[in-house]
């Protein structure tokens, strides 16, 4: 029997999986942060979605801009100079390769502790022509999305009655906080979806393990969601705002109220993709469970008592495609 052979233009990224494109989704729930209705719209879109595009943020663009043209600076490095950043440990750089076990996407990625205070020499050395710029375009950059992430975590605490106001915001503000901060880079795949009709995936489908991450992007359309039935569809991007994804932890925190979205990433045909992502994650010893005051008279906590540090352990021991949270859920005899 004679098996055809492979062509060549494919060999290269024989590891990497591909799917269809999908189709635009109209629906990503819109959120004015200076808007009167902010809270009640945030705590919708995260029961239905999991995911919510943030408007009249007061981050500037300017932040936004001068860090991507550093990004984009050492992306466009040659390969070995890159690498003298890497392999990532968790934090420096990396290509392709998605954390120790065998994930792998059509992606290079930079990654960073988000405390301003333990920025490695590794990550200094990422811009080793002017590190002292680089560290001022992320610590300015960070300061101001941390703020605005915390001014939406105590609209989401408003929202589902919780007296305390800062109950979330607080673990991301604490000296402690696990939080850390990404910029990846898909550079353009044309050749695959001409031969197959496919895009190759970027970053493959997963939820985040933190309590929430906030996502900005150049206008390349890559990012795609799973909604409530299944389907995957294309978020619409927009460079000037910010996107804001349910996490594991948050979704633990009100008891399954909240959707920990799943996501991935595809490699445009065209044009190159860069984002920007801060994890914002609590304190490694910070007790995840449902907070008592979203859970009615009589429910009980869908999940096990753990802490930030073992799901952490247990989330980076799976598969990005891995259902992580169901290691922690109860089962409910009937």
């Amino acid at each position: 029997m004679v098996v055809p052979s492979r062509p060549a233009a494919l060999d290269h990224f024989s590891l990497i999986k591909s799917c269809k494109p999908t189709s635009m989704c109209s629906g990503i729930p819109v959120v004015n942060l200076s808007g009167p209705d902010a809270k009640s719209q945030i705590i919708k879109a995260c029961e239905e979605y999991g995911l919510f595009k943030v408007v009249n943020h007061g981050v500037p663009l300017d932040l936004m801009t001068a860090l991507e043209a550093q990004a984009l600076r050492f992306f466009k490095l040659p390969q070995s100079e890159k690498d003298r950043a890497g392999p990532a440990d968790p934090f420096g750089y990396g290509s392709k390769r998605i954390g120790p076990n065998g994930d792998v996407g059509w992606i290079e990625y930079i990654l960073l502790n988000a405390n301003p205070e333990i920025i490695s020499q590794k990550s200094l050395s990422i811009f080793k022509n002017n590190p002292e710029f680089f560290h001022s375009a992320v610590e300015d950059y960070l300061s101001a999305v941390k703020k605005m992430t915390c001014e939406v975590l105590e609209l989401v605490a408003d929202g589902l009655g919780i007296d305390q106001r800062n109950a979330l915001s607080k673990l991301l503000r604490d000296e402690k906080s696990d939080s850390c901060f990404r910029l990846n880079y898909y550079p353009p795949c044309p050749e695959l979806q001409s031969l197959t009709g496919r895009n190759l995936i970027g970053f493959g489908e997963h939820t985040d393990p933190q309590i929430i991450s906030v996502l900005r992007s150049n206008n390349t359309a890559s990012l795609q969601i799973s909604l409530k039935d299944g389907a995957w569809v294309s978020v619409p991007p927009d460079q000037t705002s910010f996107f804001f994804n349910v996490g594991d932890c948050l979704q633990v925190m009100t008891n399954g109220r909240f959707r920990s979205v799943k996501h991935r990433v595809l490699a445009d045909t065209v044009s190159s993709r860069i984002s920007m992502i801060y994890f914002g994650g609590p304190p490694l010893s910070e007790k995840i469970t449902p907070l008592a005051s979203v859970m009615a008279e009589g429910e009980e906590s869908l999940y096990k008592d753990f802490t930030w540090s073992e799901y952490k352990k247990s989330a980076y021991k799976s598969r990005l495609a891995d259902y992580r949270l169901g290691l922690f859920e109860k089962s409910f005899r009937k």
